[in-house]
């Protein structure tokens, strides 16, 4: 379902590149927005496409899946309402690395290369923005998958589970007394996203919460301790 006057203004200012833009710079880049509804389990687009539009979600859920040569899907990562993707494939007119799946329904913007790339070659604060953006972006994806590759699976999880409640939080726009988050993916495929077996997965949630630090309800984990569970993650400010 399209809609090329909903949610646009809410979208663009949930991202932080759009927002240190005047009012009518702001309007121009909501001139080229459309807006579109994808439900629960259908695709934005496939790994091996081309690219020819910039995406930002609105609100909902989407992942970022790659595909083995074994034909075996792995997990990248999450999006979250604010969280824009495509721009790496649009920036270079290459194909998505990628296909991205939507896991919760909502609405997702698109801007279309041939309107976004005129307005980022015009428009110095936006390019500056964007290209400090994507540099953030590539900083904290690099981080996460360090950190998923040399820690033990128990410091792993706990820097997943921060992370994902972190973005949640941030999308949410509140805070709880006991942070709470809704696991995104099944066991086996949350497993395999901190490189190791979904057994191993529930005996690590069991321990951490048997050291009261979190609670586990099915998918829905409750942290109780984010301090705690941060001096295992090794976060510190």
């Amino acid at each position: 379902m399209k809609c090329n006057t909903c949610h646009k203004d809410s979208c663009i200012r949930q991202v932080p590149v759009f927002l240190a833009l005047p009012d009518h710079e702001l309007l121009k880049v909501e001139s080229i927005i459309e807006s579109e509804y994808y439900t629960k389990g259908s695709v934005v687009f496939r790994e091996g496409e081309q690219s020819e539009s910039l995406f930002v979600v609105n609100n909902g859920l989407i992942k970022l899946t790659q595909t083995s040569k074994e034909g075996k899907q792995h997990i990248l990562r999450f999006l979250f309402p604010g969280d824009y993707f495509g721009q790496f494939a649009l920036l270079h007119n290459k194909q998505h690395y990628a296909t991205a799946e939507v896991v919760e329904g909502g609405y997702i913007c698109r801007m279309r290369r041939e309107d976004f790339m005129p307005l980022l070659a015009s428009n110095a604060n936006l390019a500056f923005s964007f290209l400090k953006s994507v540099s953030e972006q590539l900083q904290q994806a690099d981080e996460l998958a360090g950190a998923l590759h040399i820690f033990e699976a128990e410091k792993r999880l706990a820097r997943l589970l921060l992370h994902l409640y972190s973005r949640r939080s941030l999308s949410s726009g509140g805070e709880e007394e006991y942070p709470m988050l809704h696991l995104p993916a099944a066991k086996k495929e949350f497993a395999a996203m901190i490189g190791t077996t979904p057994e191993t997965l529930s005996r690590k949630l069991n321990q951490l919460e048997s050291l009261g630090l979190i609670r586990v309800n099915n998918r829905t984990v409750m942290i109780l301790d984010i301090l705690a569970l941060s001096q295992i993650a090794e976060i510190t400010e």
